[in-house]
């Protein structure tokens, strides 16, 4: 019996945002929904506008399965787990321990493929995801100020400078023609 997919399916009961108050709830498989989304339309626009030659379906795999670990490990507050190198690095470690009790759980035949899926080896795939999640994270800040709540005041300025930081013209393009859709309500939008 193989309790891979059991596994996954339990994505949506790890909440994130664990140290701040909510507006509204957003589990890991939201996340990895709205990451998938993000990456794979940073990939189309890669494709279109950048002359790229990157699998717009294998980095929206890669984005759906990229927090699946935290299944095992729950979800850690980015300020604790990037507190300091040696907290980082060892929350590293257990991710790729979860990783491979994750694909364990498979059909041997299965496992190779999953394994490559939820460690990401390629460094373009995961430069995309990174950036999508990063945006999820942004994206999740300006809904919660749109909603009256500052306690994402902080947090929407410290991921829209790790987007500045990123050296991704997709994400660029995104950010100058996509992002400020995000804090109009349904009626501006028309």
């Amino acid at each position: 019996m193989s309790h891979f997919f059991a596994y996954i399916a339990r994505m949506r009961f790890i909440s994130r945002w664990a140290l701040m108050r909510n507006s509204y709830t957003e589990n890991i498989q939201e996340h990895s929904h709205q990451v998938a989304v993000l990456a794979h339309g940073l990939a189309v626009i890669r494709n279109t506008y950048f002359g790229g030659k990157v699998d717009p379906g294998t980095v929206a795999v890669a984005a759906l399965y990229h927090d699946a670990s935290e299944i095992l490990t729950g979800d850690l507050p980015t300020p604790i787990k990037y507190y300091n190198p040696q907290i980082r690095d060892a929350y590293k470690q257990v991710e790729a321990v979860a990783c491979e009790k994750l694909t364990a759980m498979l059909p041997e035949k299965l496992q190779p493929v999953y394994a490559d899926i939820l460690r990401c080896p390629d460094p373009e795939v995961e430069e995309l995801v990174k950036a999508a999640d990063k945006l999820s994270a942004h994206i999740k800040c300006l809904e919660e100020l749109k909603a009256g709540n500052m306690e994402f005041r902080a947090a929407a300025r410290q991921t829209e400078k790790a987007l500045d930081e990123m050296e991704v013209p997709e994400l660029k393009w995104f950010r100058e023609n996509c992002l400020d859709s995000f804090q109009l309500t349904l009626d501006e939008m028309e």
